[in-house]
């Protein structure tokens, strides 16, 4: 879908619509937990609707509500950015959990702070001299400035070669032939909260949900291989790490196909665990696992990465603050953001949201964390989008938080502003397409809305969402905001999707 451009007389009145929206009166802001205790809806069908006219238009959007759940709590926002009028609110200003739909703020103030071309830079220090032979009289730092695509699985945006194997192709190329100290890695860009507020407990293992760094390789996941052998079981990274030990009390058991595996990081003994067994005629196993200390993992791949280019190093890996007078070697750029939203915004990645976040909010010589970027988020909507400055709390940047609330009202305001920012085209062509790509390739296929909506998703077991943009069937574009806040999220996300179809296939 190409954006469409506006009339100067479209362009007054979007100025103008932020304001009006304000000014209307909503209903009271239930709470969830209010809104889950009133009596449960008769549930009618969720079939979408081809409206002639607003009031049609607003009584089938009620109607799709009204029949989508037992409980819960919506807060809903249809605008037109061609006209500049509101189509449709119900609980605009309702307080709710956005999920990954928080990831359209991130983007927006990421876009806005740094432009769409902008790279981060990982770089290389040294606390030592380079001595005629190559070799740096101390350590060498790799310090971190949250670049979150720091992995093998996007070397193909550098020709193929995995990002941390460029950078020790750079140092070599830098004249570096040995340390005589050790490989340090530092992240001291951000503040060091690893986990978010508001983070269940139970996410803590997941990937989804690994820990939040400046310096952050391999999205902060190792993998483990268990293997069984004549000799016993094997276990070794699947990554080529240094200096990160594993112990392993893994058996074998005679005759059997299966496996149990436990594997976790032991940050008190400084090591890996695993433990359980495996069949002796199982095929090797390999174990996802969190890590913990994100800095000094680090350390060991880029150490195992200098020693595969032939660089000697002598020391060990740690974690640590470079010291003021370190010296560059050299640096590594990230693609640009625009790339990196496009991986956060279609693939919903937490990990990319959260270094993102922190990013936006960093001055030149302060320190990333999401406090400050919370503060820098409710400014930018304040300041610029013209949002309630009370509309939006962010605990984290992707929406993970139990803690993060938004209202549909200010959703809706940050899309009409991205409509209208010069990085706006790129913003839009972050977000997923309904029927065809990304987490709306498999919702409302085969419908006015395929090919069509553009939208940012958002799903956990107390929420259900979308924001995004979808064009009418008489060309008017529509910013929206659907939230939904409740246990029958599956149910939510029928009338969601029937709500964006009824959009698309409305008419003036």
């Amino acid at each position: 879908m190409s954006p469409r451009l506006l009339t100067l007389a479209s362009l007054l009145s979007v100025a103008l619509w932020g304001a009006a929206l304000r000014a209307q009166a909503t209903t009271a802001r239930p709470s969830v937990a209010a809104a889950a205790r009133a009596p449960a809806p008769n549930r009618g069908p969720l079939t979408p609707t081809e409206p002639r006219g607003i009031p049609a238009l607003r009584r089938d959007l009620a109607t799709l509500i009204a029949n989508a759940t037992r409980g819960g709590a919506w807060g809903v926002a249809v605008v037109s950015l061609t006209h500049g009028d509101t189509l449709f609110l119900r609980n605009a200003d309702s307080l709710l959990l956005p999920a990954s739909t928080m990831k359209l703020y991130t983007a927006a103030m990421a876009f806005e702070r740094f432009g769409p071309a902008h790279q981060f830079r990982t770089e290389v220090l040294r606390n030592g001299e380079v001595l005629a032979d190559g070799t740096v009289s101390g350590d060498l730092i790799l310090k971190g400035a949250g670049d979150p695509s720091f992995a093998p699985r996007y070397a193909s945006w550098h020709g193929g070669i995995a990002p941390m194997d460029a950078m020790a192709d750079l140092v070599w190329l830098s004249g570096v032939r040995r340390v005589a100290g050790d490989v340090v890695g530092d992240a001291s860009a951000f503040d060091d909260r690893r986990v978010p507020e508001g983070w269940r407990r139970r996410y803590l293992q997941a990937g989804y949900a690994a820990r939040v760094s400046a310096l952050s390789v391999n999205e902060n996941i190792a993998h483990i291989v268990v293997r069984s052998t004549a000799a016993g079981a094997t276990v070794q990274f699947e990554e080529s790490l240094y200096g990160i030990p594993i112990h392993s009390t893994v058996t074998v058991r005679d005759g059997s196909r299966g496996a149990y595996i436990r594997v976790w990081q032991d940050t008190t003994a400084d090591r890996f665990r695993v433990h359980g067994w495996i069949g002796a005629l199982s095929p090797a196993r390999t174990y996802r696992v969190v890590v913990e200390q994100p800095e000094r993992f680090a350390a060991a791949s880029f150490r195992a990465a200098l020693e595969r280019r032939g660089i000697v190093i002598d020391g060990g890996v740690r974690a640590d603050v470079a010291p003021r007078t370190a010296a560059r070697v050299t640096a590594w750029a990230s693609p640009p953001l625009a790339q990196l939203v496009v991986t956060m915004n279609g693939e919903s990645n937490n990990h990319f949201a959260e270094l993102l976040f922190r990013n936006a909010a960093r001055s030149v010589d302060g320190v990333g964390s999401a406090d400050g970027a919370n503060e820098a988020l409710r400014a930018f909507l304040a300041n610029r989008v013209g949002a309630a400055p009370d509309a939006v709390f962010a605990a984290d940047g992707s929406g993970l938080s139990t803690l993060d609330r938004v209202t549909a009202r200010s959703m809706v305001q940050l899309l009409g502003y991205a409509q209208e920012a010069p990085w706006g085209q790129v913003f839009q062509a972050t977000l997923p397409v309904a029927g065809r790509s990304e987490t709306l390739r498999t919702r409302m296929r085969r419908t006015p809305a395929a090919d069509n909506l553009r939208g940012k998703t958002g799903t956990t077991n107390d929420a259900s969402s979308l924001g995004g943009y979808v064009t009418t069937r008489d060309g008017e574009l529509l910013a929206f905001s659907f939230l939904y806040n409740g246990r029958d999220h599956w149910r939510a996300r029928a009338a969601i999707d029937a709500m964006g179809v009824t959009l698309a296939g409305f008419s003036r």
